[in-house]
């Protein structure tokens, strides 16, 4: 690698707003914020809006989209498709 051209790459902490999960990995993501650690170091914090601790196909509660509503509506707006 060539030095100089590369972001620094340390450990820092990411937080899920939605889930109350947070995770401390290495990462090149900067940030204003501070967070202390369970080790009593303190590391940059980044707030992330879903993670595996609230995204749907992880906790295995997914939702159910109406797509037979969806498939009337567009039928009735541009009618049905002849082959």
């Amino acid at each position: 690698m060539k030095p100089g051209i590369h972001p620094e790459y340390r450990p820092v902490v990411f937080r899920d707003r939605a889930g109350d999960f947070t995770f401390l990995t290495r990462s090149t993501a900067t940030s204003d914020r501070t967070i202390e650690w369970e080790d009593g170091n303190t590391y940059p914090l980044i707030d992330v809006d879903i993670s595996s601790a609230s995204h749907p196909f992880y906790t295995g509660k997914g939702r159910v989209i109406d797509t037979a509503g969806r498939v009337e509506r567009f039928e009735q707006r541009y009618g049905r498709r002849r082959r």
